[in-house]
């Protein structure tokens, strides 16, 4: 399909031979970054297709992606990251794919790491595999108002859904077919990727966490205040709370 980013020749890693693979990349005033991210996507991971959803920028980023070979979704207003992400996992059903990955536009996620993504759902170990910032040993040494923040909302998803979470708000995930037929017909609006998380629990899809460090942010990318941090953990985690309050239902949405 034309704007596709093209599979470069050579085997496509381990595991992945025969399926259909798609990256999303959601994207708002990322034009800093954003043709860097594909042509990493382009270099690491030539087995995977390229789709930039394009969140009503101002500033050219699709442009710069279909510059750098990607598809571009461009949605006519801004639907904040819930909705972009949402109508990314839409194209993929409506185009059959079988492993969905999830990279934010702002360089900070390794691609040369996807495949590490994948390895629990090719084993069927999994649903949704997240990778984790605070896995790894220098993961565990970060500091901070915003880190003390993740760790507490981690221990509260740890505590609802039964399993270790460390990382509920890491963009850099993958998704089988069962989750991206979910995902394409619900996904959370608002502080999506932790209620993400909740949403697998209440019909009965497996997540998983491995290791993902993450590169340092450009000087170009400006890292999310202070005061937003806070004010996204006062909203979600009063989100995630009032969740627990509901029954958890199956994959068909019967009560469980």
């Amino acid at each position: 399909m034309e704007g596709i980013a093209r599979r470069r020749s050579g085997q496509p890693h381990e595991g992945l031979e025969g399926r259909r693979t798609l990256v999303l990349v959601p994207a708002l005033d990322a034009a800093e970054t954003i043709g860097r991210v594909v042509a990493d996507l382009r270099r690491h991971a030539p087995w995977a297709d390229i789709v930039v959803i394009d969140n009503a920028s101002t500033d050219g980023t699709a442009e710069r992606a279909r510059r750098a070979k990607a598809r571009v979704l461009d949605l006519p207003l801004r639907l904040g990251r819930g909705g972009a992400i949402q109508a990314g996992f839409r194209y993929a059903r409506e185009h059959q794919y079988d492993l969905v990955f999830q990279v934010d536009g702002d360089g900070r996620h390794w691609a040369r790491r996807l495949a590490s993504l994948a390895r629990p759902i090719l084993a069927e170990e999994a649903d949704l595999v997240v990778g984790s910032r605070y896995l790894s040993p220098r993961g565990r040494r970060r500091r901070g108002v915003r880190v003390i923040g993740t760790r507490l909302l981690a221990r509260l998803m740890t505590r609802m859904v039964r399993q270790r979470v460390t990382d509920p708000m890491s963009g850099f995930r993958a998704a089988g077919r069962r989750a991206i037929e979910l995902f394409a017909r619900e996904f959370p609006q608002d502080c999506p990727e932790t209620l993400a998380l909740v949403l697998m629990w209440r019909r009965g899809l497996r997540a998983r966490e491995v290791r993902a460090s993450t590169r340092r942010r450009r000087p170009a990318v400006a890292p999310l205040g202070l005061w937003a941090g806070l004010a996204y953990l006062v909203k979600v985690i009063p989100a995630v709370l009032m969740d627990r309050l509901k029954a958890p239902v199956g994959p068909k949405g019967e009560a469980v």
